[in-house]
């Protein structure tokens, strides 16, 4: 858990899911840890604002006041603390970068940094999303179905069901 995460965030949403804590947060290790391997267009995230414009990820996993970048080693850390008791809430930093196509070059834009806040209950659950800094070239709207839809793809049936909770509603507890 990140000890300095903001309290007033930009997005939040909540979950029930039909799996245990355990094998959900086993799913979101993998997801993150897969997209940090990988390229996505703006389009498989968001309705694009900037045409033929490549995302990469980078996700770390919060450590008291530092984030941790989820490579092979983190992650098989992580699920080794996840099979023996699962997390009451995990934090993440989540660094989308992008890249104009032009031609057969690159040229990089600016970033959005992403702090994400998932908590954990019998079944249900909230995640919450803060803009940190950036021009949100995929907004804190978009992200979080973003993220179900690749927590999703790791089950041959859909297991996490999000809905938003409506601004001003009280997001304090589950």
């Amino acid at each position: 858990m990140y000890n300095n995460f903001p309290g007033n965030v930009h997005k939040t949403v909540r979950f029930v899911t039909s799996v245990s804590e355990k094998t959900l947060q086993k799913a979101l290790v993998e997801s993150f840890h897969k997209l940090n391997r990988g390229t996505s267009t703006l389009e498989e995230v968001t309705t694009p604002s900037i045409p033929r414009c490549k995302v990469i990820f980078e996700f770390g996993v919060a450590e008291d006041d530092d984030f941790n970048y989820l490579d092979d080693e983190e992650r098989d850390r992580l699920l080794k603390v996840i099979r023996k008791k699962a997390f009451s809430t995990m934090d993440f930093l989540c660094i989308l970068r992008y890249y104009k196509l032009r031609d057969e070059a690159k040229r990089p834009l600016r970033s959005d940094y992403y702090m994400l806040r998932f908590i954990f209950g019998e079944r249900i659950g909230r995640m919450r999303v803060f803009h940190e800094k950036g021009l949100m070239y995929v907004s804190p709207k978009d992200l979080p179905w973003f993220i179900v839809d690749k927590i999703n793809a790791q089950f041959s049936r859909r297991v996490v069901k999000a809905q938003e909770v409506p601004s001003g509603f009280p997001s304090r507890n589950l």
